[in-house]
């Protein structure tokens, strides 16, 4: 319910836009993402245990990453008087260093639910959904890795077609955070 409930404040308040609601509520979907990976990681059998813990590693790494990225907007960012060029590092909309390690995060995101739908027990059609779409999600790593090193986001930030992408982003990701809540209601988890 965290996930799904972060992921689609994040696209109001994009749309709004209400810069400290986005940044507040991706501090949130960390948290349930990493709750969600605990529950895939023990639910798994033996057999797909070296692709929970990775999968469980990557989101550690997504929630450090994540975490330290929104935390500086909704502080230093926001209430400090930054000089021009921390302001260009720091500041996720100036497509600085910290935009960069946001997409980091996100990719390492992406693995994450790569590997944690090799995990994904198919019952019924809803968890073949589930498992398509983590599976299917993984595919974002490359891009989040290689467009930041290419400069084909250089100062992007917060332009119209990174808002777009953004939710189209959050249009693929709500129905895992569904799908995954309607699997572990079912096995109790």
């Amino acid at each position: 319910m965290i996930v799904t409930g972060s992921v689609v404040l994040f696209a109001v308040f994009m749309l709004i836009p209400w810069n400290f609601g986005s940044y507040f509520v991706c501090m949130l979907l960390p948290i349930g993402y990493m709750m969600m990976c605990g529950g895939f990681c023990a639910e798994c059998g033996e057999r797909h245990r070296a692709a929970a813990y990775a999968g469980m590693g990557f989101a550690a790494v997504y929630t450090v990453l994540v975490l330290l990225v929104y935390f500086a907007q909704t502080t230093a960012v926001r209430l400090d008087s930054l000089d021009e060029q921390a302001m260009r590092m720091l500041d996720y909309g100036k497509g600085g260093l910290f935009f960069y390690y946001d997409l980091l995060g996100y990719g390492m995101m992406a693995l994450s639910t790569f590997f944690m739908g090799l995990t994904v027990g198919v019952r019924d059609g809803a968890d073949r959904w589930l498992k398509g779409l983590m599976l299917g999600h993984g595919v974002f790593f490359f891009s989040c890795l290689l467009m930041p090193m290419t400069g084909m986001l250089s100062g992007e930030g917060n332009g119209v077609g990174g808002t777009i992408a953004l939710e189209v982003w959050c249009a693929y990701f709500t129905p895992i955070g569904v799908l995954s809540f309607v699997h572990f209601r079912k096995s109790r988890i």
